[in-house]
């Protein structure tokens, strides 16, 4: 453990030093050799996917079981803390804290992009009709409901349980004390697993920066006429990476806190507004027709692997992108909601993490979604043939159907900016803490440094292949990561039946 008094502060040498040679090599590589990175992304995604792309779907239903079932037993009255110990944060702080790093900018860019996508081109029947619009809407809330949450919920809980009840480091490592002792979480199994972490939490932000970048250049250029493209694209990421590595280092109560307080407001206008001047009655209708469809499916669409290829594909391209992009995301969301979740109790903290925030993307999902589907079908728009053409136009290409266009494009850009900015310096916070021994408040120099590398490795992959090189990366570092959360789980398992 090095502890000089640099500009980076405390460091776990063996963790920091092998995380960030690597990944200035692969930054290095893929800038230099976009092509030949870009065929081998695609050649290790193709691989992973075609051989295990079950192993996520059984991993993922799993994990939402085991959450609910914690929730609900005799261990949901452990306190993540000491016996007294009182919350942290504000309920209302606290939800749109975990909010704004755990969906942020995946909901506004794919709200209005998933369910137009599925409606053109649906997982089975046929596109275009009324049934591939119902598919369209149960499919997005399935993306984007209880199953997310769940792996941010296990994750979040395993660490807040052995940081704040059990007096461990702020590491992915410390979740595994039962099964490994203090030796194995000191030693290169424990090291393993934080490099394992740190990687998986710089794809899965690359990933979020890329689309947010895209999505924030189409803006732009609806509501100014701005070229798009991959130079503006990487522009756009380099001014945003500045700006949340600023946010960053001002730390959790002024930087975080205050965005995400901003943006859940921001948000709750453009729904209100677009509830209110949107389809009104089709949109609440769509909602409770698609819960209940979501609610009586779940179980299949959970399992459903593609087997007989019905679409080939399609699975893998969907649902199996979206569950490793979930685990990739596992370690920052996981150690960040930790990290504001001091003093709840376990089944507050899950119910809160698992139900509260995939209802609000039901919510957002179902306005957004019904909207776009709305014009195209009762009204005959282009929204979807806009959307086949570029994704990252859809919100956009909505609002040009409805009034206040310009306003709503403006606003939605900033949102994106803002959701950008907070998900990021989320994850240069947990970075710097994983690199730096489980430090709760890592020094300033440490939170730069992994900002320009998230910054960097985002430029890298859209350079070397945009949307399908993101989502690549995304895949390939979750995989080795879900089985740490199974072994998660079981380490949990362990620790509460000797707390009872």
């Amino acid at each position: 453990m090095s502890n000089k008094k640099s500009f980076i502060g405390k460091t776990d040498r063996a963790i920091f030093s092998f995380s960030a040679v690597i990944m200035v090599l692969f930054v290095f590589w893929t800038l230099c050799q976009p092509k030949e990175a870009g065929d081998t992304f695609n050649a290790v995604q193709q691989f992973i996917t075609e051989n295990f792309g079950w192993s996520y779907l059984i991993g993922v239903t799993f994990f939402l079981f085991f959450a609910l079932f914690i929730a609900l037993s005799k261990y949901g009255n452990i306190i993540l803390g000491k016996d007294s110990e009182k919350p942290e944060y504000s309920t209302l702080s606290w939800f749109s804290m975990l909010f704004a790093a755990g969906m942020g900018i995946g909901l506004i860019f794919w709200g209005v992009a998933e369910p137009m996508t599925h409606y053109a081109s649906p997982p089975f029947g046929q596109p275009s009709t009324i049934e591939s619009a119902q598919i369209a809407m149960r499919y997005t809330f399935f993306h984007w409901g209880l199953h997310p949450w769940s792996v941010f919920a296990v994750v979040g809980l395993s660490m807040a349980y052995f940081q704040f009840r059990k007096g461990l480091p702020a590491l992915v490592s410390s979740t595994l004390y039962p099964l490994l002792g203090e030796k194995g979480i000191k030693g290169w199994i424990g090291k393993l697993v934080d490099i394992l972490a740190v990687f998986a939490t710089i794809f899965g932000m690359a990933t979020s920066l890329g689309l947010g970048a895209m999505q924030i250049g189409t803006g732009l250029n609806y509501a100014y006429g701005l070229p798009t493209g991959t130079t503006t694209t990487v522009v756009i990421i380099a001014v945003v990476t500045a700006l949340f590595i600023t946010s960053a280092v001002t730390g959790i109560e002024r930087g975080i806190k205050f965005l995400s307080n901003i943006n859940m407001l921001l948000l709750s206008i453009i729904l209100t507004f677009m509830l209110i001047i949107g389809p009104t009655r089709f949109i609440l209708n769509g909602f409770v027709e698609t819960i209940g469809s979501y609610v009586q499916n779940i179980i299949q669409m959970s399992l459903w692997a593609d087997a007989y290829n019905t679409n080939p594909g399609w699975v893998k391209g969907w649902t199996v992108f979206y569950w490793a992009w979930w685990v990739a995301w596992g370690p920052f969301v996981g150690a960040f909601i930790a990290r504001i979740s001091r003093g709840r109790t376990v089944r507050e903290f899950i119910l809160g993490v698992v139900i509260a925030p995939a209802l609000m993307s039901f919510i957002w999902m179902g306005v957004m979604g019904n909207s776009a589907l709305y014009i195209d079908i009762f009204q005959h728009g282009g929204i979807a043939t806009q959307v086949a053409k570029d994704m990252s136009t859809a919100i956009f290409a909505m609002f040009q159907y409805y009034p206040l266009a310009g306003v709503l494009t403006n606003l939605t850009t900033l949102i994106i900016a803002i959701f950008f900015i907070t998900s990021a310096d989320s994850a240069t916070y947990v970075m710097a803490m994983f690199t730096s021994g489980g430090e709760l408040n890592p020094k300033a120099g440490l939170k730069i440094f992994w900002g320009l590398v998230v910054g960097a490795a985002a430029i890298a992959l859209m350079i070397a292949g945009g949307l399908g090189a993101l989502q690549t990366a995304s895949i390939v570092s979750a995989f080795p990561f879900m089985f740490v959360i199974f072994a998660m789980v079981v380490s949990i398992v362990k620790a509460f039946k000797s707390e009872i």
